[in-house]
């Protein structure tokens, strides 16, 4: 703990900062847990519940999003001779001699206070902390020794900013969703449906078991998850120690540890490496990120005139999302033009069209699934319907991978002239034909005209019809799923017989 703080200046001031966060913010939460004392059981096991999971599954997700070297990596005492369940029970003992654990044990121990204040036994509190606990540590030996074996190689500013990325998709809507619930003295159907799940998953089960003993719902199921949570955890870990302690791993050298970026953790195919090369255009070009820059206020601008015509206000919340779905999907249209001669890589190697279309679709996937994935919740919440949230996700899904697939047609059949590498993005080049505004058009057009069903149903969806916000979603991702399968087969065969004229096309243009 000590040797956490040592080291730079700089480090040692991060260290120290973040641990007084961390101490406030378990100051906070054990004096709001404490304010609970007089609400409901249902009120108080929702709190308890929804926050003590998040803190677990915090356990298992901070190793693999931070990265960070695990000082008691099984793999350190290798060379000591220690048995492997000896060395794994120790390291566990070791493991809660921890900042972190230090803070579940305090909000776990004021829950459990809490929770007695409300009738429930003292034993059953006792019982609860200590599977807390266990399960917390044991969850962060296993998560930084999977970490440590299967990541640590191609760790690198990428990958941990596409996982924290995936953190703040699952985080931000839940957080809308809470925010948007009504309270009013009792705690929302919604939110105790999910509490209920929550509460026999191997996250939330120590957390709900004094709940359950209190109020008698469930206790035997609730009871066996969380004591095999740990013991199924520690099983897990013991087996981890002993292929550590058994196993010789292969030496890694520099140059596979060097700063190839995005290129170190795209999986070693023509896919991979496809996506990796566009993955750095799409974040370095200034032409790429001006067309990204420009899609929400595109969206943002269609409100206006909107609010203008009279259509009421929260009507106009949810369409800013279906807008930038909808670009999103056509943004990929004319991807092969803005390569230029460099084309000539993925033609000369003889790749295979699928893996090229495929590759190139990966940097606005990964825009695209995060942005769709914070906008929609928020959306909804300022619409104030939850009921139309799955026509709004088949809406978005249908819009965004419709456009994926036919973007991946047309940027082989009808690619135009664009603003070469280096020069300004705002600089078009003079076009002699009409091939870009059919292409535009093709793109666009037939993307709403594969998803009309889906607005359809989304519209009925508006009205009140359940049902229909039902066939919408499933509509939705189907129709979206065939037309992205469809028109990548498509373009991957067209990329592989128009090779010759996709170069003339680069050198030309």
């Amino acid at each position: 703990m000590l040797g956490a703080l040592r080291g730079e200046p700089r480090h040692t001031v991060r260290m120290a900062a973040g641990v007084v966060v961390l101490i406030a913010a378990v100051a906070a939460g054990c004096w709001a847990l404490v304010t609970l004392d007089e609400a409901t059981p249902e009120v108080f096991a929702a709190v308890a519940v929804m926050g003590g999971a998040a803190i677990t599954l915090g356990f298992g997700l901070a190793p693999v999003v931070t990265g960070s070297p695990d000082p008691l990596d099984p793999r350190r005492f290798g060379v000591v001779g220690i048995a492997p369940r000896p060395l794994a029970a120790v390291l566990v003992l070791a493991g809660m001699v921890s900042v972190p654990v230090w803070a579940v044990l305090a909000l776990a121990v004021t829950t459990a206070v809490v929770w007695g204040s409300l009738g429930v036994p003292v034993w059953a509190g006792l019982v609860s902390v200590l599977l807390i606990v266990l399960t917390s540590v044991l969850l962060a030996r296993v998560a930084m020794a999977v970490t440590a074996m299967f990541l640590r190689e191609r760790r690198s500013r990428e990958l941990s900013s596409v996982l924290a990325v995936g953190v703040l998709v699952v985080v931000v809507p839940v957080v809308v969703f809470l925010a948007s619930l009504e309270w009013q003295g009792s705690v929302p159907a919604q939110l105790m449906a999910a509490v209920r799940v929550l509460s026999l998953t191997p996250f939330g089960a120590a957390w709900a078991l004094p709940g359950a003993i209190l109020t008698g719902q469930s206790v035997a199921l609730t009871a066996a998850v969380s004591v095999a949570t740990p013991l199924t955890l520690g099983a897990a870990w013991l087996a981890l120690v002993t292929r550590v302690l058994s196993t010789t791993e292969r030496p890694v050298s520099v140059k596979e540890r060097g700063g190839l970026g995005w290129f170190n953790v795209a999986p070693g195919t023509p896919t991979g490496a496809v996506a990796a090369r566009s993955l750095v255009y799409w974040l370095r070009d200034p032409r790429h990120i001006v067309n990204v820059v420009v899609i929400p206020v595109a969206a943002a601008i269609l409100i206006v005139p909107l609010l203008l015509a009279g259509v009421p206000a929260h009507l106009v919340a949810i369409v800013p999302v279906p807008i930038i779905a909808l670009f999103l999907g056509w943004l990929p249209h004319n991807d092969l033009a803005y390569d230029s001669t460099a084309v000539w890589m993925h033609i000369a190697s003889g790749l295979h069209g699928v893996a090229d279309r495929v590759g190139r679709l990966v940097p606005v996937v990964l825009l695209g699934v995060p942005l769709l994935a914070i906008g929609i919740p928020v959306a909804v919440s300022l619409h104030g319907r939850w009921m139309v949230l799955p026509a709004m996700v088949g809406v978005c899904a249908s819009l965004f991978l419709c456009g994926l697939g036919l973007s991946s047609i047309a940027s082989v059949v009808g690619p135009y002239p664009v603003s070469r590498p280096g020069d300004s993005p705002f600089q078009q080049p003079q076009r002699t034909g009409a091939s870009g505004a059919l292409s535009q058009s093709f793109v666009m057009l037939g993307t709403i005209v594969l998803s009309a069903p889906v607005l359809w149903w989304a519209w009925h969806a508006l009205g009140g019809d359940l049902d229909a916000a039902e066939h919408a979603l499933w509509g939705g991702l189907g129709i979206g799923v065939v037309v992205l399968a469809v028109g990548i087969a498509i373009g991957g065969g067209v990329f592989r017989r128009r090779g010759s004229r996709i170069m003339e096309f680069a050198e030309a243009s």
